[in-house]
């Protein structure tokens, strides 16, 4: 997720529950060769190269029709040094990371290079796998639609109506595929994927939603796993799932706005925007309340209104990462003088509809969530009161409320059955996966993983708003295998 635009058979479960892996990891998986060919793209590298997998839609059915994983990879630097092959799990739901052997990939030191294959893919239903678009109406997925946020007096009636919305379409338009996406599934494709590539283990990088991945992975497969990195981690509760990873962003906003109001209080700082951190928060809380009751025309946006929660999901969204601050700064100091900032950049709206169609089918599969408004709203005024700047949003009604489809399968608990061979790092203000979070996957793992936390900000740690400390604990560990002994705290 660098925003939220840039976040599985009873068996299957009962067994991962047990240790043992379930339909198709009690035994080795039948998977073809990979037949690799040069990739093609703007910004790739040369070496990198391209393949499809074929997967069953659903795995508990042996007559289902098959579907396609693309795949990417670029070789180990150093065959005389090759251990394996790293998969990059990217976030989301509805990230994929075909890019990410040429791009994030070569920020990795040359020893973990040459230990590994590089190795990205689509999930099952993001282009170019096979790929699901529930064509919905593009003013609901707008960010401010998709993620939950309240009417200015608290009403969900308008988020309700907007997953009904949405998930009509997702039955209309999604076909089979939207019913069976889910995070089990993707785990259970990447174990297809390893025996493609004709490992027996599997190291992985795993970021943001990628974390859960990993580790429901691990929990199903996990005597075919090697060395496993979860940088930036959420809270794995089987019972809430994606309903939790909202509900962090009360605790992530509070962790990270006063790092804002820092910056954007400091003298000659040209994005200036009060003389204290606590005049920051107090004029941000009353510039969004003066804007949901007068919003501002903003052409190209959309919708092509700055209202209060536009200004909330700005904010929302420069926090993961410092140096997007002017974003949100800029978007304060214009609407102060009742103008706009530029339109924030969309993706097309293709790639919008198959990212919010993965995402739907994702979250609302994993777990149930409650049909009625009412089982949110005690929630949502609860959390407007004791965190203003997220308005109700984290414990508001998703796509998920409106879903008709029970999840195929209860979603995977996390435990510390397997062997110790996780690495968690973790930023220590992260508004996207809070510090909280992470330390409750942690406590799941058990003595299967060691976390390193560091003292830096945003979402994402390793090799990106980590410190230099984390990130040569982390690659020392791919390299070599060697881990801290005990937790570690970086400062």
């Amino acid at each position: 997720m660098k925003q939220i635009t840039k976040h599985l058979a009873l068996v299957a479960v009962a067994g991962a529950m047990l240790g043992f892996a379930g339909p198709g990891g009690a035994s080795e998986p039948t998977s073809a060769p990979l037949d690799w060919t040069r990739c093609t793209g703007p910004g790739l590298d040369p070496r990198q190269q391209c393949a499809t997998l074929g997967v069953p839609m659903d795995y508990s059915d042996p007559d289902s029709p098959e579907i396609r994983i693309a795949v990417s990879r670029i070789p180990s630097e150093k065959p005389s040094a090759r251990r394996g092959a790293l998969l990059l799990i990217p976030g989301g739901p509805g990230g994929d990371s075909l890019g990410d052997p040429s791009g994030k990939g070569q920020k990795l030191p040359q020893k973990v290079r040459d230990a590994y294959d590089l190795v990205g893919f689509a999930p099952r239903g993001m282009a170019p796998s096979t790929s699901v678009d529930c064509k919905a109406d593009p003013a609901d997925i707008s960010m401010t639609k998709r993620v939950p946020w309240p009417a200015p007096d608290g009403s969900l009636d308008g988020n309700m109506a907007a997953a009904r919305r949405t998930a009509e379409a997702c039955v209309r338009n999604g076909g089979e595929l939207i019913r069976h996406i889910s995070t089990a599934n993707e785990a259970r494709d990447l174990d297809r994927l390893r025996a493609a590539l004709g490992e027996k283990k599997i190291s992985a990088w795993g970021v943001s939603y990628g974390t859960y991945v990993g580790a429901v992975y691990g929990q199903l497969f996990p005597h075919r796993t090697d060395r496993i990195v979860l940088d930036s981690n959420n809270d794995p509760d089987h019972t809430r799932v994606t309903r939790n990873w909202l509900a962090a962003f009360e605790t992530g906003v509070e962790d990270n706005f006063p790092e804002f109001a820092r910056w954007a209080s400091e003298p000659g700082n040209p994005h200036r925007v009060a003389r204290t951190p606590a005049e920051v928060r107090s004029g941000f809380l009353r510039l969004a309340a003066r804007l949901d009751r007068a919003p501002l025309p903003w052409p190209g946006a959309n919708p092509p209104l700055l209202d209060g929660n536009a200004l909330r999901q700005t904010m929302l969204s420069s926090l993961y990462d410092p140096d997007d601050y002017p974003i949100l700064a800029e978007a304060i100091r214009a609407a102060r003088k009742g103008t706009v900032p530029p339109a924030p950049e969309a993706p097309p709206e293709p790639v919008l509809q198959n990212l919010a169609a993965v995402g739907a089918g994702t979250i609302c599969n994993d777990v149930e969530w409650p049909g009625s408004a009412a089982a949110y709203q005690k929630d949502v005024d609860e959390s407007r009161a004791a965190y203003p700047l997220t308005a109700g949003m984290p414990r508001g009604p998703m796509v998920c409320a409106a879903w008709p489809y029970e999840p195929k399968e209860p979603a995977v608990r996390i435990t510390d059955r397997g062997p110790s061979n996780v690495l968690l790092v973790q930023n220590e203000r992260d508004v996207a996966t809070p510090l909280a979070g992470a330390r409750k996957l942690r406590q799941a793992l058990g003595d299967r993983a060691v976390m390193v936390t560091v003292n830096s900000t945003g979402h994402d740690a390793y090799l990106a708003n980590g410190n230099a400390c984390g990130d040569a604990t982390v690659s020392r560990f791919l390299a070599t295998g060697e881990r801290p002994r005990r937790d570690l705290y970086c400062d």
